[in-house]
């Protein structure tokens, strides 16, 4: 599996880039294209690389200063058929399907940390379901706020910000999900008390027995287990880009629904009901949050580890052709005469 990446060069970094690339077994596929930028002005790269290396040789570029003063685009190709993409991919330690990208993951984590109306609406939403999943009982509208729900991705900033150690990010992320959820449950709480003042609503549709979404406020110890393994799956499937295992994240956890019975609780003022479903979306989230760092801080030290075994095989590469072939080597032996 390859990365495609564009390099958008400064003239006067042009030398420096086309060395750190040009004798890199981990890509192929390098193409120079001499004042092809015009912003900012200079040359274009081009290179296909192993995905297992695209983290070490966006160190290696940003080293050079190029993710400051340059450009650097990265594309998934939708196929490799061809050899070469074999022999690359064999020149990087590590698995494909393994691999992180550790600066797109960063970059995601960034955009997430910063809230959106269209994040807000879809909380919202959200939470407006899983209220209305308290009040019919109903198990498959519950299913369904966990799914619209778009915390996650918040969740997942503020894993990455610990992990890298990226402190401004991860107090940035907690405040945006802190201060989201609250706004998401104070609007679903006036609607709540208008839809009691109309009669639509009652105190008894939420504090009845519930069969179906009772466990909504009933935190348990499997509640922390199964917010443990989510936040696990879900920071895994992010980092290595395995998007389709994220709807199972999204059914596990009761963050949304239990933000839904919290803010019927509050509009009734209901003690049980308000402290049942607090407990019970503090206990979610800080077990996504310590899995999450968790799986974030083991897959950096792999990687790290990848990354320096690739880096030093590289140098000695690079040495090796710079000193040419040994004086034993079959090289640079001459033929005895007969």
């Amino acid at each position: 599996m390859l990365v495609h990446l564009r390099l958008n060069v400064p003239t006067d970094l042009t030398d420096a880039v086309r060395d750190t690339l040009s004798d890199d077994a981990r890509l192929t596929n390098l193409t120079h294209l001499r004042g092809a930028s015009l912003k900012p002005a200079g040359d274009v790269f081009e290179a296909d690389v192993a995905r297992e290396a695209a983290t070490a040789v966006l160190d290696d570029l940003n080293a050079v200063g190029l993710g400051h003063r340059g450009g650097i685009v990265i594309d998934q190709p939708l196929g490799t058929p061809f050899d070469a993409a074999h022999d690359v991919e064999e020149a990087a330690h590590g698995d494909p399907d393994d691999a992180v990208i550790w600066h797109l993951v960063e970059r995601e984590a960034e955009k997430a940390s910063s809230p959106t109306a269209t994040y807000l609406v879809f909380l919202c939403i959200a939470t407006a379901l899983a209220s209305i999943a308290v009040i019919t009982d109903s198990a498959v509208l519950v299913v369904g706020a966990m799914v619209v729900g778009p915390e996650f991705a918040v969740i997942a900033a503020i894993c990455t910000g610990i992990a890298l150690g990226r402190w401004r990010l991860a107090a940035r992320s907690a405040a945006t999900l802190l201060w989201t959820f609250a706004f998401a449950i104070v609007v679903i709480m006036l609607a709540a008390l208008l839809a009691a003042s109309l009669d639509v609503v009652s105190a008894a549709d939420v504090t009845r027995p519930r069969p179906q979404t009772g466990f909504i406020w009933r935190p348990d110890l499997w509640s922390f287990i199964v917010a443990l393994l989510a936040g696990t799956a879900g920071v895994l499937a992010l980092a290595t880009d395995k998007t389709s295992a994220m709807v199972g994240v999204f059914i596990s956890v009761t963050t949304v629904p239990a933000a839904g019975n919290l803010a019927l609780g509050l509009a009734i003022f209901d003690t049980a009901e308000i402290t049942g479903s607090a407990a019970q979306l503090a206990m979610n989230l800080a077990g996504m949050i310590i899995a999450g760092v968790l799986t974030l801080v083991v897959q950096r030290l792999v990687w790290r580890h990848l990354s320096d075994a690739m880096r030093h095989r590289s140098s000695e590469r690079r040495l090796r052709a710079q000193l040419g072939p040994s004086p034993t080597s079959p090289a640079a032996v001459a033929p005895r005469e007969h």
